[in-house]
Order: C-alpha cells, then structure tokens, then sequence
C-alpha cells in the first residue's frame, strides 16, 4: 500500500517546498513511483521549480470538477531520471486564479476534500504509485487543513525562530492531536555548528522533541548551497554527494518506516 504525505509549516520560508521535491525525487531515484502535488494554491510555485508549463489542466481544475486527476498530471519520468514513475500537479499560478482559489467558500471546500480523499483510490491503487506528496501552504488555510486530512503522514517543517516555534505547537496541538495524524518534525536551516557531532545532533534532537512533543525526523544544517540555487535545480539530482543530499535520503528512509 503507497502513502500520501503532506509537507506542511506554521510559517512561510521554512523551505517546505524544496524539501518536498527533493524528497519525491530521491524516491524517483530509489524506484519508487511517485506523484507529487501542489497544493499550495496562494503561492504556486512547482511550474517554476520544474520549469513546464503543465498539458493545459491545473489541480484547481480537478478540485473545480473539471477534469479527473490524470488530465491534471505532468509526467517527469524522462527528463527526470530515475528508475520510478514521477508525475507532478501544479497549482494555476496566474493572478486570477490565485484570487479565484483565495475566494473558495467553506462549501467548495467540503467538496474538495472529498476529491482529495479519492485520490487513494485513484493514485494509489489505479496508477500503483508507491508514494503522494503534496506540497501544502503554510499556516490553517482550508487547502492545507484537507491535505492533512487526506495524508497518512503529516511532517511539519520547522525553523529556531521563536514565533514559528509557538506557532507550530500551537498548530499541532489543536490541529494534529483533532485529526490524530502520524506526523514528525524536520527542523530546516539550522546553524551548522548546532550540528558538529553526533552527540550534538542527538541533544539537539532531544531538545526539539522536547519542544514539540513529536518525532524528529532530521535537523537539516544551513546550507550556503541550497540558499545559493535558490530553487534553480534539484539537489536530489544534480548534487548527489551533497550533504544536503544524504539528509534528504535519511528522511525518505524514515518516512517509509514511520
């Protein structure tokens, strides 16, 4: 049976998104078939990162009832590599359905949720994909509070800043522990010299822990890098022998097992 799992975050900034594809593509890489979602509506921004202009539907179409999911997928299989199938959706970017989409009432977004939840059958089962990513907006929109809905795992992407900190118990406390979802925490941009050690990484996981009450699944170090690329490439790929690389082939691995 494959899963679907939700990137999410109190804050914008967090690096969610990155995580997110670099993560579905260390699985393409690993074998796996996998399709991955952009479910953050206010700010799309998959289009960009794999530089397509998709096959003419969006996944507001699909959530709209327009088309079936399929007719809303991109296939990446060729141009990127890898043993596994990779399919991604893409939120509309344009101004107008940005607007369109921010404008949903509480009705629409009922129905949405039902659409998501057949992804399971129609992904999944039909499609035989091994894993569903979607790519949420940060904070309790709607869209984000369905993605969590419809995922079996949930990882929240956190930073050290104080407000995000609160923000991010606060949200899993009142939102998660509702929902009971299986969710873990991967804090992103840490200063490296938190990282230096094994038993450094150990305390610090334990103090993040401690915070949140949540699994931790990796403490990922800031990186010159990756703020450097600025989305331009996928590490995942390109950078195989990168730290940032290995991390991410860590958290792939803890999700399966998680």
């Amino acid at each position: 049976m494959g899963k679907i799992v939700a990137f999410h975050s109190y804050k914008g900034g967090t690096g969610k998104t990155i995580l997110s594809i670099n993560v579905a593509a260390t699985y393409a890489k690993m074998g796996k078939n996998i399709c991955l979602l952009d479910m953050d509506f206010r700010a799309p921004s998959l289009q960009a990162a794999f530089k397509t202009r998709g096959n003419g539907y969006w996944l507001n179409d699909y959530l709209n009832g327009v088309c079936e999911i399929k007719r809303a997928l991109v296939d990446l299989h060729n141009p990127h590599g890898g043993n596994g199938k990779f399919f991604v959706g893409l939120a509309n970017p344009s101004t107008e359905a940005i607007r369109e989409m921010s404008a949903k009432d509480r009705k629409w977004e009922m129905r949405a949720l039902g659409r998501l939840l057949s992804l399971r059958n129609s992904l999944l089962n039909d499609m035989h994909l091994d894993y569903v990513i979607l790519d949420t907006s940060p904070g309790l929109q709607y869209s984000s509070i369905n993605a969590i809905v419809a995922a079996d795992v949930a990882l929240v992407v956190t930073s050290l800043d104080a407000s995000d900190i609160k923000g991010t118990q606060r949200m899993t406390h009142e939102l998660y522990d509702l929902f009971e979802k299986k969710t873990g925490i991967v804090v992103n941009k840490v200063p490296a010299e938190m990282l230096c050690s094994t038993v450094e990484k150990e305390n610090f996981s334990k103090h993040i822990h401690n915070l949140h009450n949540l699994p931790v699944l990796d403490a990922i170090a800031c990186s010159c890098d990756v703020l450097r690329a600025g989305g331009t490439y996928i590490f995942a790929e390109e950078k195989p022998e990168h730290p940032f690389t290995k991390t991410l082939e860590r958290i792939a691995q803890k999700i399966e097992k998680f």
